[in-house]
C-alpha cells in the first residue's frame, strides 16, 4: 500500500475519501467492541478505528504495541458526537480500517515517546532516534527547516549567491582551539576545521562575488555549555560596497520576514541601537536583555566626596560606584541578601552595599556613614519605592558591570520579570572598542577579530590611544542572547599592517598565519562587510528552548561525547602509523 496522505494533514474536507497512511503506533485503546489507535507521523496524529466485524484487521489490532510501524488503508469519517478532540488538528475525524499491514515491530522502549515524560539527557541522546520521534521535537526540527528555507528564499531574492567554503583549512590564532586534522600525505602537517569562514568570505569579496552567503558548519574545540557545541551552524553573510547601515538593514528585513512567515509574528523595524558603553553601564552586559527594566545607574560623581571610606577610596583609585534597585526586594531575608553578596564575590568583588527602602525611611547596616542627601539622591535616581532593595557596588568598572549584570539577570528571573510569552526584543550593540587589554598576556587583542575596521582614521591611531578607538562592529541581540555579530572589514593593506603591528603580529607572522588574505588585499580589494548569525541559537529562541541541544538533531553532551555513536573512539595503531602519530597515554606536564 502506497501512502496517499500524511496523518496530520487530513481534515473534515477529506470525509468519505479512501486513503492510505503510514506511521507509528502512538497509543492503543481497547474499548471492548472497538479498538482505537493513534497513528503518528511527522505531521501529527490520526485516530484509527478497528471494527470487530472486520475480523482479520481486528485480530491484528489486538496484538499491536506502541511504536509498531503500520500501513493502513481505510475510509475517513466524522467522529461521533461527543468524541471530538479539539486539542489536535485531526480531532474532528477518524479513519475506519479496511486493510492493515504491520511493516515492523518494536522492542520494549527505554523511555516513553511522549512530550510529557521526563527522561535523562544521557538516555535521550543514546537513543536519539527514539527521542527524535517525540512530536514536539519533530516540530522543532521542522521549524528549523522552515527558518533555513525562508532565509535562503530571502537572500536569493536579494541577489546573494550561496557559495561553499573549505572544511579542511589552515589553523589560525586569535580564537578558540582548533580541531586539527593530520595529513597522511604530508607527515607532520595538519589541516584545521574552520572556526568560521572569515578569511574565505573576504577572499570571495576580493574575487568579485559581491553578495555571498552560506549555512556554514563551524568547529571549535572548547568546553561546552547549553548554548555551545563543538560543531555548530551559522548563517554567514558578506557584501561588497556597503557600510554598517546596509548590513544592519538587510538583517532586520530578513529576520522580520522569517518571524512573519514561520511564526506569524510581526517584528517592528528598525531595531533599537545602543552603544557598547551604554549597554555595559545600563545593563552590565554587551548582550542586554531588555524585556525588563531594573537598569544600572552610576553614582561615582555623587559619592566622590563621601565619608564612607570604601566609596571615597574607590573613587580616588579610579574605580566606579554603581547600583540597581530590586523591586519588592526588601522582603529578602538576611540569608538571601548574603546570597547576593556571595554571588558578586564569586566574580571577584569585595562586597555589596544594600539598602532597604521602607515607608519610614531606609534601613542598612552602613547607612549611618551616608549623608542624608546622598541617600535621597540614590533613592531618587533609581526611582526606588517603599519595599524595594537597593544594592551598590564599588570596584573596577569592568568588574562592577559584570557583577551587577549577572545580579540583574538573576533577579529578573527570580522575580518573574522576564516574560516568555512570544516577546522578542531585538537590538543592536554598536561602537565596540576595537581592542581590549589582555592582563594575563600583557598585550592588546582584537575584541572581535583582527580584520575589523576601526572607526578612526588610521593615521590617528597609536599604541597609546588604541584603547579608546572604536570599531565598525555590530552585534545583534535577542532577549539577552547574542544572535550574531559582524563588522565592516579592513580592505587596505596599510591599515591591516598597522593593526597587526599594534597586536604584535610581525609581517612574517602575518604572512604565515593570514598570508593568502594579506596578499589578496594588494590586488584591488573592495570595501566590504558582513555578519554571521548563530543559526542554532535562532532556532532555540524561536522554539522557546534554552539549550541549542534541543534544536540540533545529533548534538554532543556537555562532556563532548556522543552517546549514540560512542564518539570519540580510539583509532587502531595501523591507522595512526599511516598518519605518523603516536598517542601518549598520559599528558606530560612541561
Amino acid at each position: 500500500m502506497k501512502r496517499s496522505s500524511y496523518c496530520g494533514d487530513l481534515r473534515k474536507n477529506n470525509i468519505g475519501e479512501e486513503i492510505v497512511v503510514c506511521g507509528w503506533v502512538h497509543s492503543r485503546r481497547d474499548h471492548g467492541g472497538l479498538i482505537f489507535i493513534d497513528l503518528r507521523d511527522r505531521s501529527g496524529i490520526l485516530q484509527i478505528v478497528f471494527l470487530p466485524e472486520s475480523r482479520g484487521t481486528f485480530r491484528i489490532a489486538e496484538n499491536l504495541k506502541n511504536e509498531y510501524v503500520l500501513s493502513i488503508k481505510g475510509l475517513i469519517r466524522c467522529r461521533p458526537e461527543g468524541t471530538i478532540n479539539p486539542n489536535i488538528s485531526t480531532g474532528q475525524i477518524e479513519l475506519v480500517v479496511a486493510e492493515v499491514e504491520v511493516l515492523n515491530t518494536c522492542l520494549g522502549l527505554p523511555f516513553e515517546i511522549s512530550d510529557y515524560v521526563e527522561t535523562s539527557e544521557e538516555l535521550r541522546l543514546k537513543y536519539r532516534y527514539l527521542d527524535l520521534r517525540r512530536p514536539n521535537f519533530q516540530k522543532k526540527i521542522i521549524t528549523r527547516h522552515k527558518i533555513s528555507n525562508e532565509v535562503r528564499n530571502f537572500l536569493n531574492e536579494e541577489g546573494f549567491l550561496e557559495i561553499e567554503t573549505p572544511l579542511l583549512t589552515k589553523s589560525t590564532p586569535e580564537g578558540a582551539r582548533d580541531f586539527l586534522i593530520p595529513s597522511r600525505l604530508q607527515h607532520g602537517n595538519f589541516f584545521a576545521l574552520p572556526q568560521s569562514p572569515q578569511l574565505f568570505k573576504q577572499i570571495l569579496m576580493i574575487s568579485g562575488f559581491d553578495k555571498y552567503y552560506q549555512f556554514a558548519r563551524c568547529f571549535r574545540d572548547e568546553d561546552l555549555r547549553a548554548d555551545r557545541q563543538l560543531e555548530f551552524t551559522q548563517i554567514d553573510i558578506e557584501m561588497s560596497f556597503v557600510d554598517e547601515d546596509d548590513v544592519i538593514s538587510l538583517i532586520e528585513r530578513m529576520l522580520s520576514r522569517v518571524f512573519k512567515t514561520v511564526l506569524s509574528i510581526d517584528i517592528s523595524t528598525p531595531f533599537e541601537r545602543i552603544s557598547y558603553n551604554d549597554a555595559m553601564l545600563r545593563f552590565g552586559s554587551d548582550k542586554p536583555d531588555t524585556r525588563f527594566g531594573m537598569e544600572i545607574k552610576d553614582f561615582s560623581q555623587e559619592f566622590k566626596n563621601s565619608e564612607f571610606g570604601v566609596f571615597s577610596s574607590a573613587i580616588s583609585n579610579g574605580d566606579v560606584i554603581r547600583g540597581l534597585c530590586i523591586p519588592n526586594g526588601s522582603v529578602f531575608s538576611r540569608s538571601e541578601i548574603d546570597g547576593l553578596i556571595k554571588l558578586v564575590c564569586e566574580f571577584g568583588a569585595k562586597g555589596l552595599v544594600w539598602i532597604k527602602v521602607t515607608s519610614s525611611g531606609v534601613e542598612s547596616n552602613i547607612v549611618k556613614y551616608f549623608k542624608e542627601y546622598e541617600v535621597k539622591t540614590v533613592v531618587s535616581k533609581l526611582n526606588a519605592r517603599p519595599g524595594d532593595l537597593i544594592v551598590l557596588l564599588a570596584d573596577e568598572e569592568k568588574l562592577v558591570a559584570q557583577c551587577l549584570g549577572v545580579l540583574r539577570l538573576k533577579m529578573g528571573k527570580k522575580l518573574g520579570f522576564i516574560s516568555k510569552n512570544n516577546k522578542f526584543n531585538f537590538l543592536w550593540v554598536v561602537d565596540f572598542p576595537l581592542m581590549n587589554w589582555n592582563n594575563e598576556e600583557h598585550r592588546w587583542q582584537s575584541l572581535h577579530h583582527p580584520f575589523t575596521s576601526p572607526k578612526e582614521n588610521i593615521d590617528a591611531i597609536t599604541k597609546e590611544n588604541i584603547g579608546r578607538v572604536k570599531s565598525r562592529a555590530y552585534d545583534i541581540i535577542l532577549n539577552g542572547v547574542e544572535l550574531g555579530g559582524g563588522s565592516i572589514r579592513i580592505h587596505k593593506t596599510d591599515i591591516q599592517k598597522k593593526i597587526f603591528e599594534i597586536l604584535n603580529i610581525s609581517d612574517e607572522s602575518a604572512k604565515e598565519k593570514f598570508g593568502f588574505l594579506f596578499d589578496a588585499l594588494l590586488y584591488g580589494a573592495p570595501p566590504h562587510g558582513g555578519l554571521a548569525l548563530g543559526f542554532d541559537r535562532i532556532c532555540a529562541l524561536v522554539t522557546g528552548e534554552e539549550s541549542i541541544r534541543e534544536v540540533v538533531a545529533f548534538p554532543k553532551t556537555q562532556k563532548s561525547f556522543d552517546p549514540l555513536s560512542n564518539a570519540p573512539t580510539p583509532v587502531d595503531d595501523e591507522h595512526l602509523k599511516e598518519l605518523g602519530i603516536k598517542v601518549i597515554s598520559k599528558l606530560i606536564k612541561l
